[in-house]
């Protein structure tokens, strides 16, 4: 029998494991714009544990290994800011980095009153703007970093939450 992937969010103790993951994951970005300087390579460890301690952070747990992560924040407009989705190569293509998604948007609107999620990605990254796109996201705008890199900003609005059925006595 195999083990589930759940979702939870992140302690104090996962801080080495979502680091060392997203050194990981970042690694192809890095290569496809030519630059290892990105801040998801070059963020510390006691930067992270003060992320976790401000953030929503989720971890996707198989078994004791973390094999996923993703972070978000909600602006005093209520704009949510998700960040650094993260899935073990070997995890990637099964929905994972979507279930991650998923959940924390459920947590920043539940939690933290988000009325619109935003997000950042690089305008290579077709994979990223693929997940993004089916999950609901558009592009709202594109800056240009570098040469190399230009980001695209997407944004969804939080969606409505559904009305209680009523039923009608006949």
């Amino acid at each position: 029998m195999g083990m589930s992937v759940t979702i939870e969010p992140a302690t104090d103790q996962d801080a080495e494991q979502i680091l060392k993951l997203q050194y990981l994951c970042y690694q192809p970005e890095a290569e496809l714009y030519g630059d290892y300087t990105i801040a998801p390579l070059t963020q510390t460890l006691s930067e992270l544990r003060a992320e976790l301690a401000e953030s929503c952070v989720l971890v996707a747990r198989l078994g004791g290994e973390v094999v996923g992560s993703v972070r978000g924040s909600v602006d005093a407009d209520g704009t949510a800011r998700i960040g650094r989705l993260i899935v073990h190569p070997r995890m990637q293509r099964h929905g994972l980095g979507g279930r991650l998604l998923v959940a924390v948007e459920r947590r920043l609107a539940a939690e933290r009153s988000a009325a619109r999620y935003r997000l950042l990605t690089g305008h290579r990254s077709a994979a990223n703007q693929r997940l993004y796109r089916r999950l609901g996201y558009a592009p709202v705008a594109i800056e240009q970093i570098s040469r190399q890199l230009s980001l695209v900003t997407m944004e969804k609005p939080v969606a409505a939450a559904p009305e209680p059925e009523r039923h009608v006595a006949a």
